[in-house]
This record gives C-alpha cells, sequence and structure tokens, in this order.
C-alpha cells in the first residue's frame, strides 16, 4: 500500500519539470521571433538612410515625408480608403441581415445556403478573382471601382455573418420576447434589443471587412480598371520594379494601423464584458 509522500509525489522530478517550462519557452521565443523579426526590421529600415535599403547608412525620416509628396501612392490609398469603406458598410448590412434571417427563420435548404455563403471564405483568391473577371465580361460590365467593391462584397460579407452568427447562437431569445410582449414590433424590437446585443459582433465583422478589403490584391488585379488602382496593387507594382525605401515606411506605417486596429478590437472586447 502507497503512503502519503508516494501518493504525493509528481509525475516528472522538479528538475524534469523545469527542464520542460524552459524548452517550452525556448520554442515559443523562436515562434515568436519568426513571426514579428521580418516586421521590426522592416520597420527599422524604414528609418534607413540608404537609397537601396540594404546596407545600413544612417537615421532619416525622408521616406516618410516623401509618402505624402507621392502623388500616385496618395491616389491608390485614396481609393482603397473608399473602396474598402463602401465595402464594410454593405458587407455589415447584408452579413448582418444575412445572419439574422437564417437564425430566426427555418429555410428548406438552409444548411445549403449557410455553406454556399461561406464558400468565398476558403476559396483560392486566384478563382475568385478569374470566376469575377469572367462574370463580368459576360454581363459586359466594365471594370473599375464598382467591379472592384462587388468583388470585395464577395468575400468580406461571409465573415460579417459568421460573426454575427456566432453572436446569435448565444443571445437569450427571450429579450426579443420580451420586448414583443412589451409592445415593440419586430423590426423595433430588433432595432433596439437585437442590435445593441450584436454590436460587438458587427464591429468585430466591420473591421475584418475593411482590414480584407485594404489588403486585398489578387482579386483587385483580376477586376480593376485602368483608373481605378488599389495601395496594394500600386505597391506590388513598386516592387517588381526593386527595392525602394519607401515601400518600407509605407509598410511600416501598415503595421502601425494594424496594431492600432487590433488595440481597438480588445477594447471593444472588454466593454461588452462589461
Amino acid at each position: 500500500m502507497l503512503n502519503d509522500s508516494t501518493r504525493r509525489r509528481p509525475f516528472f522530478p522538479p528538475s524534469g519539470i523545469r527542464l520542460l517550462n524552459g524548452a517550452f519557452g525556448a520554442w515559443t521565443v523562436l515562434v515568436f521571433a519568426f513571426l514579428y523579426l521580418p516586421i521590426v526590421i522592416l520597420v527599422a529600415y524604414s528609418f534607413n538612410a540608404s537609397d537601396l535599403g540594404v546596407v545600413w547608412e544612417g537615421f532619416t525620416t525622408e521616406w516618410y515625408a516623401s509618402l505624402l509628396e507621392n502623388e500616385k501612392i496618395i491616389e491608390s490609398l485614396w481609393n482603397s480608403l473608399v473602396i474598402a469603406a463602401v465595402t464594410t458598410v454593405v458587407s455589415v448590412i447584408i452579413g448582418t441581415g444575412g445572419a439574422w434571417l437564417l437564425h430566426r427563420y427555418n429555410y428548406r435548404f438552409s444548411r445549403a445556403i449557410q455553406a454556399l455563403v461561406c464558400v468565398p471564405m476558403i476559396m483560392p483568391e486566384i478563382v475568385i478573382g478569374i470566376s469575377l473577371l469572367v462574370f463580368f465580361a459576360t454581363v459586359q460590365m466594365p471594370l473599375g471601382f464598382t467591379t472592384v467593391i462587388i468583388s470585395h462584397i464577395t468575400f468580406c460579407f461571409p465573415f460579417v455573418l459568421v460573426a454575427v452568427q456566432a453572436r446569435l447562437h448565444g443571445l437569450d431569445p427571450a429579450l426579443e420576447e420580451a420586448a414583443l410582449d412589451l409592445g415593440a414590433t419586430p423590426a423595433t424590437a430588433f432595432r433596439l434589443v437585437i442590435i445593441p446585443c450584436l454590436r460587438p459582433a458587427i464591429i468585430s465583422g466591420a473591421l475584418m471587412s475593411f482590414t480584407l478589403s485594404m489588403d486585398e490584391i489578387i482579386v483587385t488585379f483580376f477586376t480593376r480598371g485602368p483608373n481605378s488602382p488599389t495601395l496594394p496593387v500600386t505597391v506590388f507594382g513598386m516592387v517588381r520594379k526593386g527595392l525602394n525605401p519607401g515601400i518600407n515606411a509605407l509598410s511600416a506605417v501598415f503595421v502601425l494601423t494594424t496594431v492600432a486596429f487590433v488595440l481597438f478590437s480588445e477594447r471593444l472586447k472588454k466593454l461588452a464584458r462589461r
């Protein structure tokens, strides 16, 4: 029969546990270094005075100043912001409405509809771009801002729909029933009761749509017109010509913007938990 000291003995000795913790810690450091060290180097070289951006020749901020003077980048950035804003608004409307309809009502082919809606989330972007290009050519729609916006909405609104659906599954149906019992119409109950409960999911889906639209290049490359360049397409064209320190500065700005979005999203999550 085992005594108390034998039963309480850990499976691993203390030295083995320390060794295991050290190995996991080293592995975690390596993973984070692999993920973020290239970004740190990119941001550091955005302050490099070298025209080639490969050899460090001193500290400078001229590449950030040159971004404000580059009309091509400013124009493409404005185009990307407009396209992303319109895409986000339409995606939120379609995604929220679609999620509510699929959650509230039972359709004969609701599972098939759900699967078809989520297909653009997993389909290769080059397939989406080529298929949309063929569709626009078939209906004889000229390529431009409209086709780019339609293309971005196609793969952005499912992310809003999935986020809102996840929130709806955890929503207490008694809230809507109480509002209806108090005399509210279904539309009023949806606007004053359901929408506030879905606000965190809607905002998360909107941020995801805006980020995906700003970052998209493959689908945009197939569906844009000559007068509708976006920032990722412009940057891709600049990279093809060779290394440019201005691209490092522009990428650093995008990194800081992404960090700001992440912090804002985390702030919203804390407010939602409260």
